[in-house]
């Protein structure tokens, strides 16, 4: 079953799926108000390839089960590209199902930041699971380099 898993690179055909699984991510995690106009803009550039990659696991034009949305930057000390995950997230009737598919979207984005030969750098902002989350990543990447805190707000809060 776990072999069955694929993840593949999303495209255009995928457009309407990646922005559903986006605001069903932010819907159960975001730290603040999503701004619409803003996550049509990473995922369509995500999806042409302008600087920037998305992982799917679905038929191309059908119903997606998860996805990752990579995009290159620069840290802000630096010039520099790095590979900048924003959301991985896998559909809650997936969570628990064979396959292991956030494991897969992980192992997905590390092959992407050694084929392009820049850094990956993920992560997850989350008050949910966390624990559960936190060794997955552990697993797949060791020791964590840093960690996140929040004053003044919870993720999955947002209205």
């Amino acid at each position: 079953m776990t072999d069955q898993i694929k993840v593949r690179e999303g495209t255009l055909d995928d457009f309407k799926e990646c922005c559903r699984i986006a605001m069903d991510a932010v819907a159960e995690n975001a730290l603040s108000k999503p701004d619409p106009e803003k996550l049509l803009e990473h995922i369509y550039a995500s999806l042409t390839k302008d600087h920037g990659i998305m992982g799917v696991i679905g038929e191309e034009g059908g119903r997606l089960e998860g996805g990752v949305l990579l995009r290159m930057g620069s840290l802000w000390y630096s010039s520099e590209l790095v590979l900048e995950e924003k959301v991985l997230y896998v559909a809650p009737e997936f969570r628990s199902a064979k396959g292991g598919r956030a494991r897969k979207l992980i192992e997905w984005s590390k092959n992407a930041s050694d084929v392009l030969g820049i850094p990956l750098e993920i992560g997850m902002l989350s008050n949910e699971r966390t624990e559960g989350k936190v060794r997955l990543y552990e697993r797949e990447f060791g020791k964590p380099a840093g960690v996140y805190f929040i004053h003044n707000g919870q993720t999955g809060m947002v209205q």
